[in-house]
């Protein structure tokens, strides 16, 4: 999860796609270039070996000065593992 945040704050699109599971993922993974992630707070991890869920909110800013917006991302993802590596499989977002 924080790799996968990481890639995001660096807009390292391959560490997504590859980290993303082949079932789920899309064609291309692309980085929004108006958004600077500012923080992430990891709100609850859970799971076992195979299955795993994590909760976070990732926040943002965009534009500047007058016109700077903030804001967060909040996100309930599930993850698994293939192979010893862990996938991001999906996730339900609540408010942005």
């Amino acid at each position: 999860m924080r790799s996968r945040y990481t890639a995001y704050v660096v807009r390292d699109e391959d560490h997504l796609f590859r980290t993303w599971h082949p079932t789920t993922r899309p064609a291309e993974v692309e980085v929004d270039p108006s958004l600077t992630w500012t923080g992430l707070d990891v709100l609850e991890a859970g799971g076992n070996d195979d299955e795993g869920i994590v909760e976070f909110a990732a926040h943002w800013t965009s534009g500047e000065g007058a016109v700077r917006q903030r804001g967060a991302v909040r996100e309930r993802s599930r993850f698994t593992r293939r192979a010893g590596r862990w996938f991001y499989l999906d996730a339900v977002r609540s408010g942005d």
